[in-house]
């Protein structure tokens, strides 16, 4: 299992507005984002996907508007409607001049939840790393309500590196991780530089933040753990000093809390354990392509069963009748009723509108 930066060909680095913004002037901490910035570039020139999970929009943009914390929701939302832009650029001004694109993403807890919309991130996100961009992700609090808000960045952060397969997932604190006690308050305090479970006991020792922009503490920092780790992802806590990623690589203090599986497999196994709502069938050159992990392809398909939405899970019966797999399907049932047997060029006109070459792509399923 991966437990350092050095293994880890997908990596997931979360920062808080506390290391981002300067609280006494409200603005982006130009020198420590460069820094940050170069650490990514290293990272991607070894080959490694990068993903940010960045806070600090709300705290940019209560800046401009003059807001004095605490704000309401209405407030919140407002500035990060003008703080998002300003995040942006502050990516784009650091990531740029070293042959980097920025691309932003926003999220809710809704598109995390809703299948259809899973599928979607997914998919965007593979593709902006496959032409090499690095997104930069924030909740949208825009439009977010309470009821369907992640509530912090910790937890956001650790469900990109679920959804996204990461190996790795990077909190940067300022904390160096995990300790028995609260370090500021008892001298006996023991840091704890690798958590195989998180058990009730470890769940104890958590504390709360002191920070006067984040929202996180180390309850949350455990509850993304928990995620990423149940999701084969490695996550660590470290602090957010200067050039933060070339330190924990280089072997700064870190707690890592470690997976049992990897996250391909703990994927699988995550699909494997739906109820289906569907069966598709399929011919025997597609059954031959499905035991060499290729994606299913409408062409293969002889047969589509029962009603499901975009993102459900369905049995995939091979041409004897017999259960072969499962997977999450790209299409409704509807939909995929009009395409099996077709080629990829022809799905457009039997829709109507183009659609995606895989009908089950080999990421999303399990032989």
């Amino acid at each position: 299992m991966v437990a350092s930066l050095a293994g880890a060909r997908r990596i997931v680095v979360k920062i808080g507005s506390a290391l981002l913004v300067d609280s006494a002037t409200g603005e982006v901490r130009g020198d420590w984002l460069r820094g940050l910035a170069a650490d990514l570039a290293d990272l991607r020139a070894r080959g490694a996907d990068v993903i940010v999970v960045s806070s600090g929009s709300i705290a940019l943009g209560r800046s401009v508007l003059g807001l004095a914390p605490p704000l309401s929701l209405e407030q919140s939302q407002a500035a990060a409607a003008v703080g998002q832009i300003r995040l942006a650029e502050a990516y784009g001004a650091a990531l740029g001049p070293l042959g980097l694109t920025t691309a932003q993403v926003l999220l809710t807890l809704d598109d995390s939840e809703d299948r259809r919309r899973y599928l979607n991130m997914r998919a965007t996100f593979e593709t902006l790393l496959a032409l090499g961009a690095i997104p930069v992700v924030n909740e949208n609090d825009t439009v977010a309500t309470d009821e369907i808000r992640f509530g912090d960045n910790d937890r956001l952060a650790a469900q990109v590196a679920a959804m996204a397969g990461a190996e790795a997932c990077v909190l940067l604190s300022d904390v160096d991780g995990l300790y028995t006690a609260n370090p500021n308050l008892d001298p006996n305090a023991r840091h704890l530089p690798e958590v195989s479970d998180i058990t009730p006991e470890i769940a104890a020792m958590a504390g709360e933040g002191v920070s006067g922009l984040s929202k996180g503490g180390m309850i949350t920092k455990l509850m993304a753990a928990r995620t990423a780790t149940e999701a084969g992802c490695a996550l660590a806590i470290t602090l957010g000093g200067d050039r933060p990623l070339s330190a924990l690589a280089a072997g700064a203090r870190a707690t890592w809390f470690l997976p049992k599986d990897d996250p391909q497999t703990a994927r699988k196994r995550w699909i494997g354990s739906m109820k289906p709502r569907g069966t598709v069938a399929v011919d025997e050159g597609a059954a031959r392509a499905l035991a060499q992990g290729k994606s299913l392809l409408p062409a293969g398909v002889t047969f589509v069963g029962g009603r499901f939405g975009r993102g459900e899970p369905v049995t995939i019966e091979g041409p004897d009748g017999r259960a072969m797999g499962q997977g999450l399907i790209r299409y409704t049932a509807e939909e995929a009723r009009l395409i099996k047997g077709l080629r990829s060029g022809d799905i457009a006109a039997a829709l109507g509108y183009p659609g995606r070459a895989a009908l089950i792509h080999r990421d999303d399923m399990v032989i």
